[in-house]
Formats: C-alpha cells, sequence, structure tokens
C-alpha cells in the first residue's frame, strides 16, 4: 500500500509541476522547473521499477536541460 501512495504523490507533483511550466513567463525559470520534472519523472521511474528508463529520464534530462540553458543564455533580448 505504501507504493501505491509514493507513485500518487509522485503523479500529483508531475501534473503540478506540468502545470506552473504551462503558466511561468520567465524562460530560465521554466527550464529550472523542468528539471525538476525530469528528476521526479525519474523517480516515478524507480519506484515502479524501470531502472533502465529511470537512467535515460536522467541523462536525456540533464542534457536537454544543459542545451536549454545554453540557448537561453544565448538569446540577444533587445526588448524591454
Amino acid at each position: 500500500m505504501p507504493v501505491i501512495l509514493l507513485e500518487g504523490m509522485l503523479l500529483i507533483a508531475l501534473i503540478s509541476i506540468a502545470v506552473s511550466i504551462i503558466f511561468e513567463r520567465k524562460l530560465l525559470a521554466c527550464t529550472v522547473i523542468y528539471c525538476a520534472f525530469s528528476f521526479l519523472a525519474m523517480l516515478l521511474y524507480i519506484v515502479v521499477g524501470a531502472a533502465d528508463v529511470a537512467f535515460t529520464e536522467a541523462v536525456i534530462g540533464t542534457i536537454s536541460t544543459v542545451y536549454f540553458v545554453i540557448a537561453i543564455k544565448s538569446i540577444n533580448r533587445r526588448c524591454k
């Protein structure tokens, strides 16, 4: 029973993080929140017993977060 409760809590956290990504206006904040989403998805995969998928999520989540931050920092913003 506790595993089902943990899965439910992780699922609710993933849904709330996804909603917060949608409504956030700053790109860098969205990237950090996306990193948290990727981490919680990895935890959920570990709980359900898919360690290989969790490892892949960790690698892809880290690489994409780094690329997003690099892309955001390289954008030249001229409008105020």
